[in-house]
């Protein structure tokens, strides 16, 4: 048996590929519980800039779980929980994780494949790629944690409209509603996101890290605290930041360390 989660990397930037394409790149439960543990395993890794996030093929990105494992995976509430667990920790990784993250959606990007995608930072999409939810057809609903993960882009309207419909929208829809940063023709959807990637790697990875913290941060209510606030100048103390600086004005290609 294939393996169900994949990792390549090229020099600071990661790939990680759901790798199921006999099904849509549907993900069993050793599929959601391997994407956590490597989603996790790369935020502490200090030498990353960048991670992209892909489904095998040209068909999908995932068309979210299996649903031949139902029977005996979720076949109850307290089963279903325990399932769910698994699937919220794992997108909690991906929302949590200190590197930039990409999505590099073709084809299907639907149920829990939108629960990944959405829980990326930005989401670049193929012209004929599809977004949905279509769980009204499962007699099933998404939890909490999943339901968070797309209502942090989309509005509550375009999220019931997606959950009570079932529907599966084109990629002009998707980009209307903010689901998704861009479009571009499919045959450049791996170009662009690689070069995505790489403006990333190319910047200052502890502003990246930071600015990733700060903007989470202003999604929840309470007010800032000082330390909050005096954080955001922290990177100044940073060797990246003179470094930085520095080749600005000299007119040269700054050297980013991390530290």
């Amino acid at each position: 048996m294939s393996e169900p989660i994949l990792l390549q990397r090229d020099g600071t930037i990661a790939t990680v590929t759901i790798n199921n394409p006999e099904k849509r790149n549907a993900l069993t439960k050793p599929a959601w519980q391997k994407l956590g543990d490597v989603m996790e395993e790369l935020s502490a890794d200090n030498d990353l800039r960048c991670i992209i996030l892909r489904g095998a093929g040209d068909e999908a990105f995932a068309a979210g779980a299996d649903i031949g494992e139902f029977p005996e995976e979720r076949s109850s509430a307290a089963q279903a929980k325990a399932y769910g667990e698994i699937v919220t920790r794992t997108v909690k990784a991906i929302e949590e994780c200190r590197h930039p993250t990409l999505a590099m959606i073709k084809g299907a990007c639907t149920g829990g494949g939108l629960e990944i995608a959405c829980a990326c930072d930005m989401r670049i999409a193929g012209e004929s790629s599809r977004f949905g939810v279509p769980i009204n057809r499962l007699g099933h609903t998404l939890a909490y944690p999943e339901l968070d993960a797309i209502l942090r882009l989309v509005s509550p309207a375009v999220m019931l409209e997606l959950l009570l419909e079932g529907r599966v929208v084109d990629a002009d829809y998707a980009l209307r509603v903010g689901m998704i940063n861009r479009i571009v023709e499919d045959w450049e959807v791996e170009e662009e996101a690689k070069l995505c990637a790489e403006r990333i790697a190319k910047g200052a990875p502890l502003a990246a890290r930071l600015h990733k913290k700060m903007v989470s941060r202003l999604k929840q209510p309470s007010p800032l605290t000082q330390e909050e606030l005096d954080e955001a100048f922290s990177t100044c103390d940073s060797e990246d930041y003179q470094n930085g600086y520095r080749a600005f004005m000299e007119k040269k290609k700054p050297i980013f360390k991390a530290k």
